[in-house]
């Protein structure tokens, strides 16, 4: 099996007839998912999604793929396949969309209605281009065939890219469920076909492939959410994706049969929702769904809130119910349904609402507890059935950190795939596929991009480091006055802490050696102010560090008179 190293340097050009695989997030990590590919000059690119900042990023809203070593060649993209409408997977194309409006968008129907709403927000109207399972589309330099994958959000396709240098299949997200409640099943004879035209490199979906088995099917959950329907004595608050389309469904069918009424919070929620069921991916009965101003005027045994924030986001819904800073006010009784998974790296932010729910009286029901969701991707079972249908000549592991993809490695191996035809790459890390040989070739560019704000890249790791060092440890200014010509000091020096546990008086015992620290570098003729600056840190920080064992940030400003 192939790894990149860390030395690893630009790739060369591409060989004539070669094509190039370029993926610049999902591999390493969960979310942020897009790989480009490119054939005779020309680009494809299959999604272009949104990482969710973990508690080491404060005040970061979305990580995005690093747009850098496209950026001069975004006249040359023949479009942006979309897999299907999850926020990891569409959330960064309105972002790429800003530095040309007019790449195409290809995708499934409910896949470009969401990204459609999502880019009015942005004000930008797409051009798209609007496939289904079973069609083949040129793409530019690409043929592009789409084939059914079952997912946790309806229309989900993958996709099989024909170029002159072989055929690559790129799963998407997908998983084999055999009684899907939209009965829309994994194409595995269109596979099986594919497998034997011969799929010269496979990417796939490696989320869940270190889980033995298969995964169960969806319908499954439906009469544990009966079971807790039929004990809830006061509301049902149920928190779930935006996007997850079948299992809120699943909570309308339950509301209906157990006579409650259900109102969607929060924007995306409500957005999305009110476009599945416009395009009939929801079916709704008649007077089901309220507004939520109209639940006020129900018993609660007859509620049900459907609402965002089960993998703890602080400004979602759900938290902010846990943190007492939203209207709706959970109260001693209601029962709280988390449907959903836990994301890798979210799981104390799921504890923390869970605690906060618990402290005012919620009986939480979350996947630990009660089979209220089941992972839409593939186990290491299906994965292996996947495979020996598919019999890819190259595999690459796709969407998942490091251990699911080295899992993944595995299982492609145990199938037959030849170790040295197994590619574990990593985010920015170049493949060729070359005479039906996939090859690492090199390196590009693909760190983090945040998105703060209406900030897009200009906050740095040493930006989120200062903010960590503030929220950890707190801050300390000094002020000093010194005399412009002898640097002596006419002024200060004053001293202000915050957030660092010590107290403003407490810093009497720095002062003689800030005077005598300055007093020695006037004598040696040291008057420039940054200078100054550097020695009134180093000597406040060393005596914090002694005193306290605490690294605050420490704020020196020298000002000459």
């Amino acid at each position: 099996m192939s790894h990149p190293h860390p030395e690893l340097g630009a790739p060369p050009k591409l060989p004539k007839g070669g094509l190039r695989v370029t993926p610049l997030g999902g591999l390493g990590e969960i979310g942020r998912n897009m790989t480009v590919f490119e054939y005779d000059g020309r680009l494809l690119i299959v999604d272009c999604g949104v990482l969710f900042p973990e508690e080491e990023q404060p005040g970061i809203d979305l990580i995005l793929p690093d747009f850098t070593s496209i950026r001069d060649r975004l006249d040359d993209i023949d479009g942006i396949v979309l897999t299907h409408g999850h926020e990891d997977h569409i959330g960064g194309v309105p972002y790429l969309l800003r530095e040309k409006p007019d790449i195409p968008l290809i995708g499934s129907k409910l896949t470009l209605a969401l990204i459609e709403a999502k880019l009015q927000e942005h004000r930008i109207r797409p051009y798209t281009l609007e496939v289904k399972e079973g069609h083949t589309e040129r793409i530019g330099s690409f043929d592009c065939e789409f084939v059914a994958v079952n997912h946790s959000i309806p229309d989900a396709l993958a996709v099989a890219i024909r170029t002159p240098a072989g055929m690559v299949v790129h799963t998407g997200d997908f998983k084999m469920d055999q009684l899907p409640l939209d009965r829309r099943l994994t194409d595995l004879p269109a596979f099986a076909r594919l497998g034997e035209e011969g799929i010269d490199l496979l990417l796939s979906d490696s989320t869940n492939a270190e889980v033995p088995g298969f995964v169960p099917p969806e319908r499954d959950i439906s009469n544990v959410l009966r079971t807790v329907f039929a004990n809830a004595q006061k509301r049902i608050i149920v928190a779930s994706f935006a996007s997850h389309v079948h299992r809120i469904q699943q909570i309308l069918d339950a509301a209906h049969e157990y006579g409650r009424r259900v109102a969607f919070v929060g924007r995306s929620m409500v957005r999305n929702m009110g476009i599945a069921r416009e395009l009939g991916y929801l079916k709704v009965p008649a007077g089901l769904v309220v507004d939520v101003k109209v639940l006020d005027d129900l018993p609660d045994d007859e509620v049900v809130l459907v609402c965002t924030g089960s993998q703890g986001e602080p400004m979602a819904a759900l938290s902010r119910m846990a943190n007492r800073d939203h209207q709706i006010r959970i109260v001693q009784g209601d029962t709280v349904i988390l449907a959903s998974s836990l994301i890798p790296g979210n799981e104390n932010a799921v504890y923390r609402v869970i605690n906060g729910l618990t402290r005012w009286g919620a009986d939480v029901v979350h996947k630990g507890n009660a089979k209220v969701h089941v992972s839409g991707h593939a186990s290491a079972g299906e994965l292996l059935y996947f495979y020996n249908i598919c019999k890819p000549k190259n595999l690459m592991p796709v969407h998942g950190e490091w251990r699911h993809l080295r899992a993944n490695a595995e299982l492609g191996a145990l199938t037959g795939v030849p170790k040295d035809r197994i590619v574990i790459a990593e985010d920015g890390v170049v493949v060729d596929l070359v005479g039906g040989v996939a090859k690492i070739v090199g390196k590009v560019k693909a760190g983090y991009v945040y998105v703060d704000g209406l900030s897009v890249g200009d906050v740095t790791e040493a930006h989120l480091k200062d903010r960590r060092i503030l929220g950890d440890e707190g801050i300390i200014s000094v002020y000093v006055v010194v005399d412009s010509t002898t640097g002596k000091i006419v002024g200060g020096p004053d001293i202000h802490a915050r957030g660092s546990g010590i107290d403003d008086a407490a810093f009497s015992g720095v002062m003689p050696k800030i005077d005598e620290a300055l007093a020695k570098s006037a004598q040696d003729g040291i008057t420039e102010p940054h200078q100054l600056q550097q020695l009134v840190r180093r000597t406040v920080g060393k005596w914090v560090s002694d005193n306290y064992r605490r690294r605050p940030m420490i704020l020196p400003v020298v000002v000459e008179v």
